[in-house]
């Protein structure tokens, strides 16, 4: 029962944007998490590479629409004719269930290459008793693959050159790198992801690419204008440090981050699950899957990337690190002076009785004569000394 209620306490603190977080003081761990999953990226993608498709390297696909024929038999029909390194899968099921066939033929002559294109489309019709018009045939050449590869890296070029600019002038340009350092690291991740297992990159991949990096610097933009809020708020007026506003902005919008990361995802998993694997539509297949990983990795940095950085970078400014500096010491002064009013209080209580009620923590000297009616004095202020105690000083 209690369990329950501060599960339901909790969700409500953070939905009320009243969570308390660290954020920022754990940004070490945010970076190891991200930095072992690219390290393990990059290192797959200098071995292994991309698993780039036709529309990239060029190639020759085949399509068989049947609910009977196997991967293993598909091999089988084609291992004749040369094409033991062609990539076979099954897409889609039940009646929609269709077998491809993807191999690269760019090293024969024009003549060689369509008797082979031929034969192997009448070898896979009659391994999946189909008619060879039901065998789609699909020629790419590598010229195509190169110009879909420029166009998106220029795409993506003047997508960072944009992004710089609007939150260069929006806000300002330490915030565009912290955003756009979020932004390579959502690539990094999403290609080391692709490279790690295999997945296969169409122009179908590079256009969600394309669309989750607006989506992350989306979420990005909305964490820095909840920062630029607090910082008017509290830290220009000295009451708390740039890393502070940061984690504060980050807990205050965390309910929306992860509301609309929520609503954004379901519908790409239904797009994964019903439109790629039960209708077989290779294209919602690969678009999905990229949309999928990516609008994870962006919700991911947006908070544990892109914050981190920006307070990072701002704290080495001279204005901010003096802050930090002058609110730390007045911490420190705030600490010493309750530890020195709860030792007072001690010694007060101590003396209340006299001389037997004088505590062990009291100081050494306080213990004794004269020291001890200081000490007393100090204390209550209205003390005086009687009879035999009186200084013959101040007799007039």
């Amino acid at each position: 029962m209690n369990q329950g209620f501060s599960l339901k306490r909790g969700f409500g603190r953070l939905f009320r944007g009243e969570t308390d977080i660290n954020f920022i003081g754990r940004a070490r761990r945010w970076f190891a998490i991200s930095g072992v999953v690219i390290i393990l990226g990059l290192a797959s993608l200098a071995i292994r590479g991309l698993n780039f498709g036709i529309d990239f390297k060029g190639g020759v696909s085949w399509e068989v629409p049947s609910a009977t024929l196997t991967v293993g038999q598909a091999r089988v029909a084609i291992s004749p004719y040369g094409l033991a390194s062609a990539t076979v899968v099954s897409l889609g099921g039940g009646g929609g269930r269709t077998v491809q066939v993807q191999a690269d033929l760019n090293t024969l002559s024009q003549s060689a290459k369509t008797a082979k294109e031929q034969a192997v489309s009448t070898a896979l019709a009659k391994a999946a008793d189909v008619s060879s018009n039901q065998v789609s045939l699909t020629d790419v050449g590598p010229t195509w693959g190169g110009e879909i590869t420029s166009k998106a890296i220029r795409a993506l070029i003047f997508f960072f050159l944009a992004i710089a600019a609007y939150i260069s002038l929006r806000f300002e340009p330490k915030m565009a790198a912290a955003a756009l350092l979020a932004v390579v690291h959502d690539i990094l991740v999403t290609v080391g992801i692709y490279s790690l297992s295999g997945f296969q990159v169409t122009p179908s991949t590079v256009i969600a690419v394309l669309t989750i990096l607006g989506y992350s610097l989306y979420d990005t933009i909305v964490v820095f204008d909840r920062v630029k809020e607090n910082i008017s708020n509290t830290v220009q007026v000295g009451r708390r440090t740039y890393s502070d506003a940061v984690n504060d902005s980050v807990n205050q919008v965390l309910a929306r981050s992860i509301n609309t990361s929520v609503v954004a995802i379901i519908p790409i998993l239904s797009v994964l699950i019903v439109g790629a694997y039960i209708l077989g539509a290779t294209t919602l297949r690969d678009f999905g899957l990229a949309l999928f990983i990516g609008l994870t990795t962006g919700a991911y940095s947006s908070i544990f990337i892109a914050s981190p950085i920006l307070a990072w970078i701002k704290e080495r400014e001279p204005r901010y690190r003096i802050l930090r500096q002058n609110i730390g010491a007045a911490q420190i002064k705030t600490a010493r002076g309750v530890k020195g009013g709860k030792a007072g209080a001690k010694v007060a209580m101590s003396t209340k009785g006299g001389e037997e009620g004088v505590s062990k923590e009291a100081p050494a000297e306080s213990r004794s004569g004269s020291s001890r009616l200081v000490s007393v004095e100090s204390l209550h202020g209205s003390t005086r000394p009687s009879g035999k105690g009186k200084s013959k000083g101040r007799r007039r």
